[in-house]
């Protein structure tokens, strides 16, 4: 790489300068002290563990996310974490040994080794609050209505929720004598809500033409309440098990209206954002003026199963980096709250900058008495010795 490169970053990787690292940081402290008043414990996963601690059941999608490397002195593969869910889940299952519902929170940086959307991050600042032991509408009525409040903490005015179930689209597939391979490419048909592809996807399986109009009518299955009605009409065919899918989603979103603040509740049957970890109740929070995701979470049930461990578990997670581009305007720390002192090594002085910073001001202290000007530029404020006494002057 020739000198004049050597400051490029690979794609999708950013540096953060001052002012955007200083409302991310912001966000960081708010999220994690509204986890805390709502009772979810701060854990740290590692940035690196073994693959099959990080990779657990079918999460082809994660295992192509994740970076890998050799451990050298056990040989052995590991990951660099995509997604902390898996670590903290493991967490949970063994290192904390309580019967009753455990809520815990992170926060950090994850890799992936591509970016999830055009132009998108590979190294997300993920936070996320996960909910464990206890299954039903009441623990996931809490994590949405946290997830709409860690939202509107990092600025968001208005938000867009999708609610889904991935236990409709399963209980189709389930009719369909197809492979674990193909079922996978028909999901991301779905996601990309592209009818062509479906249908020919759908000519190459054997099944009634009933089942093959209710998988092509799922595509479409998204929008306002009434939804659920016409699902009831159009995916009659799958029967009493997914009835009692919309069920839980009529009930649910009846139990969201009046605890949601500035959210609009959607919903998209055919919704399987996010890993293959994921079974039951899936949502997605969005930007309605950019159409951008916010967050996502839902329900990954005994997902501890890997580690001696199952239990009931719902959560979501989001991507500080993207709630900055989102988020509205934050009030700026301006200049005129910068207080200059000037080079001196006088003890009085010393004890004057103590007490200013102790009491949450900023204060630059000079370095060089021949570089006052310079050093100073960003201050409006200065301390000058006054009648034996250091006082903050303006500086003229």
């Amino acid at each position: 790489m020739s000198a004049q490169n050597r400051w490029l970053l690979p794609a999708g990787i950013e540096e953060v300068l001052p002012e955007n690292a200083l409302v991310i940081e912001s966000y960081r402290r708010k999220c994690l002290d509204l986890f805390s008043v709502w009772g979810y414990q701060l854990v740290i996963p590692p940035l690196i563990e073994f693959l099959d601690s990080l990779l657990i059941g079918d999460c082809q999608d994660l295992d192509l996310q994740t970076f890998k490397v050799t451990d050298q002195m056990s040989g052995r593969s590991m990951g660099i974490h995509a997604d902390m869910t898996p670590q903290v889940a493991r967490i949970e299952a063994h290192r904390l040994s309580s019967d009753s519902p455990a809520r815990l929170c992170y926060c950090g940086t994850v890799l992936h080794t591509l970016p999830e959307g055009a132009g998108g991050s590979r190294s997300p600042i993920q936070i996320g609050a996960e909910l464990y032991g206890h299954t039903g509408l009441a623990s996931d009525l809490e994590i949405i209505t946290l997830m709409e409040a860690t939202l509107k903490t990092c600025g968001t005015t208005r938000v867009l929720i999708d609610l889904g179930h991935t236990g409709i689209l399963e209980t189709l597939l389930a009719q369909l004598n197809m492979s674990a391979e193909f079922k996978r490419e028909l999901q991301s048909i779905m996601q990309r809500k592209s009818t062509p592809d479906m249908a020919d996807c759908l000519a190459q399986v054997d099944c009634s033409s009933d089942l093959k109009t209710a998988v092509m009518n799922l595509i479409n299955l998204h929008g306002k309440q009434d939804v659920l009605a016409r699902a009831r009409q159009q995916l009659s065919i799958g029967g009493a098990e997914l009835m009692q899918h919309l069920d839980y989603l009529q009930a649910l979103s009846e139990a969201l209206k009046p605890k949601l603040d500035c959210s609009e509740l959607h919903f998209d049957l055919a919704e399987s954002r996010g890993y293959h970890y994921q079974h039951g109740v899936v949502f997605t929070a969005f930007c309605p003026e950019l159409g951008q995701e916010l967050a996502r979470g839902g329900r990954y049930d005994n997902i501890g199963e890997s580690f001696g461990r199952a239990r009931p578990a719902t959560g979501f997670s989001a991507d500080l980096k993207q709630l900055l581009m989102t988020a509205a305007p934050q009030p700026e720390r301006h200049a005129e709250e910068m207080i200059f002192a000037p080079a001196s090594d006088d003890p009085e002085l010393h004890n004057s900058v103590t007490q200013l910073r102790s009491q949450g001001h900023i204060v630059i202290s000079g370095l060089d008495p021949q570089a006052a000007v310079t050093e100073s530029s960003r201050c409006t404020k200065i301390l000058l010795k006054v009648d034996n006494q250091w006082q903050i002057k303006d500086k003229s």
